[in-house]
Formats: C-alpha cells, structure tokens, sequence
C-alpha cells in the first residue's frame, strides 16, 4: 500500500484541473521592512512549477 507524505500533503492542494497550488513564503516574520504590495501579493497562493509535479505525484498517490 502506498502512503500518502504528510509532509507534502499539509503543504500543497489539487485543483480541480490537476494543477498544484502551495502558500507562498516569506510571511512569517520580519514583515516591516516589506511593502504592503509585495505582502498583499505573498497572500495569493502560488502554482507549483511543471517540472516538480513529477515528485509531487509520487508523494500525494490519492490526490491525482
């Protein structure tokens, strides 16, 4: 049986067309020195590259 990488699956979501979305970085801390523009854009999720699908499949078996 294939397990699931808890890891992989807390941190990245399959859409309903099979692309892979994660939470941007860069928000946890030391926020004041960053403008509320580049901020408001590191809320949006972000779509996970082509090239890394590959290994994402292989960690997240049930989610395709």
């Amino acid at each position: 049986m294939l397990k699931t990488h808890k890891g992989a699956a807390k941190r990245f979501r399959v859409t309903g067309s099979g692309k892979v979305k994660h939470k941007k970085a860069f928000l946890r801390h030391i926020l004041t020195k960053k403008s509320s523009k580049g901020k408001r854009k590191l809320r949006q999720a972000g779509m996970v590259d082509k090239a890394d699908i590959k290994s994402i499949k292989g960690m997240l078996p049930y989610s395709f």
